[in-house]
């Protein structure tokens, strides 16, 4: 029997200068004196909050249990694969890109940063700008740099809540004000910033015009209808699958059973983070473990089963590695 049980983690609030002082939409009872723009949950410096583990950071954990943790689904099983976290932003992002693993490999990564955004709340008339516009080369794109003009060859885009957002490597981005993210991605912090409206920070233009990739897939996942579970008014929406994650939305009224393996036979820890309500985790030999909205928890794959109990009703996003490749999603600007 393994030592591990759910794993409750603890929010790591990191100051930006794009950020917010109020992060009362997720964590009401938070207050702080610098502005914060990312709440990490499963990094690899993040800790647990409860149990046998507490204090201990998913690096630690994944180096100490390999599959156990992780399972046998990520291709190293020795790292915590992916990771989740909460943007908050209140002014621009910088414009940036993120490299893929091919290009990641290159510089001696091991591996890229290819992510998706889920909407959790957005303000009339937020935008983000996604991918170059039709016809923008490498070269007119660095010339717009030096000219103070990049964000004029983004595609702006309005977001709502409720969407999902595929940002595939190699793709340039920036978010505007007005929403409120989940990101989960590969478990990288590669970014190259190549544009920051006059901000005294470090630009990164070589290496970043060097990761670009013209054609991408990234957009506004096209996905199914959600559908009820088992006959109950419990509700599963497919957010977006692809080789990196799989990342879906539950909404429960009742007691619903997981599992950590997927159709494949392989497992991977699942990352429950909730976006609203309240509830408890539950896992044969471990303490119930309850978490509200803005916590996250990781269930180890080696647990094999789990369940979720509401208390009344609860919505979070679960996400874990696939056993499979599978192609990028169907997206649309």
């Amino acid at each position: 029997m393994s030592a591990l049980y759910p794993l409750l983690m603890s929010p790591a609030f990191d100051p930006r200068p794009w950020g917010t002082l109020d992060l009362s939409p997720i964590y009401p009872n938070h207050r702080f004196e610098e502005r914060i723009g990312e709440a990490w949950l499963t990094g690899d410096n993040c800790k647990v909050a409860n149990g046998t583990f507490k204090g201990k950071s998913l690096k630690e954990l994944s180096s100490q249990f390999g599959a156990e943790l992780t399972g046998t689904a990520p291709k190293d099983c020795g790292r915590f694969p992916l990771l989740s976290k909460f943007l908050f932003p209140q002014e621009k992002l910088s414009v940036q890109v993120h490299p893929d693993d091919e290009a990641a490999q290159r510089v001696n990564e091991p591996c890229g940063k290819t992510e998706c955004w889920y909407v959790a709340h957005a303000k009339p008339g937020a935008q983000i700008g996604l991918g170059l516009k039709a016809g923008t080369t490498r070269a007119s794109f660095e010339r717009a740099v030096h000219e103070q003009r990049a964000e004029e060859l983004l595609n702006w885009i309005n977001v709502f809540q409720g969407e999902m957002i595929y940002v595939a490597g190699g793709t340039v981005h920036t978010l505007g004000p007005g929403s409120i993210i989940v990101e989960t991605q590969q478990q990288s912090d590669t970014t190259y910033r190549l544009y920051d409206y006059g901000r005294p920070r470090e630009l990164h233009l070589k290496q970043g015009l060097e990761a670009i990739k013209e054609t991408v897939s990234s957009g506004k996942v096209v996905r199914p209808a959600p559908v009820n579970m088992n006959g109950s008014k419990n509700r599963l929406s497919a957010l977006v699958c692809s080789t990196c994650f799989v990342v879906e939305m539950f909404e429960l009224k009742s007691s619903q059973d997981f599992k950590t393996k997927d159709g494949t036979g392989k497992s991977s820890a699942q990352i429950l983070v909730a976006t609203d309500g309240f509830g408890v985790v539950t896992a044969r030999g471990s303490e119930p473990v309850t978490f509200a909205k803005g916590d996250a928890v990781v269930i180890p794959a080696d647990l094999a089963e789990f369940t979720v109990q509401p208390q009344w009703s609860l919505e979070f996003l679960k996400s874990y590695v696939p056993g499979t490749e599978m192609p990028e999603p169907v997206t649309r600007m």
